[in-house]
């Protein structure tokens, strides 16, 4: 690649994510970030910009996020620098809130937080790993979803709520509590209805209703048969089963 192309790319980086500029590897250039572990690798062919990431699920999803984009042998292929500059975004984002970097991210603030507190038992220290951890599991979401509603589509942050499908109480660790998997980003009404088990969503994400909501109190609650998610990943699938247990009829 010539000098303007690399500046190009170095430039996409630091501005979507991905700041950090490492050795090259296989005349690609590899950037990284402080933020998350993921390192990508662009290469330019023909002013064709190639990106690489690790295979697995941040790949799946962001195959899933462009689907107009072509992938071959593991590299998406780019016509432009702007389309470039989107994908190093995107990936950036599901680099900060798929697992298991949330888990990580919180377990640091953690420790950062209690250092800075004396000794006050463990009672202390249950309520600061949750608050801490439910700020963690909020912006892992706000990533994941693209700062818009899981169903609305609504990109109104101060009314959009981290719902867990799985319980925090209920959940067995904290993998679990932070796994972006388990629940959903909603408007406040939704998360509401979804946090007392008046609402779940079936396995291809459309909304089902608590038969306990009157015809008249779903209009008024501008619910509807075609409200659905966005879109459902399979890893959403054994939370939302055991939501749907308590759904209530």
């Amino acid at each position: 690649m010539n000098p303007l192309e690399r500046i190009l790319i170095e430039k996409a980086g630091r501005e979507h994510g991905f700041e950090n500029v490492l050795p090259d590897q296989d005349n690609a250039i590899v950037l990284g970030s402080a933020r998350h572990r993921v390192q990508v690798k662009i290469i330019v062919e023909n002013r064709i910009w190639l990106l690489k990431l690790p295979a697995g699920l941040l790949t799946h999803e962001l195959k899933r996020s462009f689907p107009g984009v072509e992938c071959s042998q593991g590299q998406f292929i780019a016509p432009s620098i702007d389309l470039l500059a989107q994908l190093l975004s995107r990936a950036a984002a599901l680099a900060q809130s798929l697992p298991n970097q949330a888990e990580i991210d919180y377990e640091a603030e953690v420790q950062k937080t209690l250092a800075k507190l004396p000794p006050n038992g463990t009672e202390i220290e249950r309520m600061v790993r949750q608050r801490i951890g439910q700020n963690t599991f909020r912006n892992a979401m706000m990533d994941y979803w693209g700062q818009a509603c899981s169903v609305t589509g609504i990109s109104v942050p101060e009314v959009l709520r981290a719902s867990h499908a799985k319980p925090w109480a209920d959940c067995d660790n904290d993998a679990e509590r932070l796994d972006v998997f388990n629940g959903f980003l909603l408007v406040a009404n939704l998360d509401a209805m979804f946090d007392c088990f008046l609402i779940s969503f079936d396995d291809n994400g459309a909304m089902l209703v608590s038969p306990r909501l009157t015809m008249e109190q779903r209009l008024g609650l501008r619910l509807n048969q075609n409200l659905c998610l966005r879109w459902l990943a399979e890893e959403h699938l054994p939370y939302l089963h055991y939501h749907r247990r308590l759904l209530l009829v």
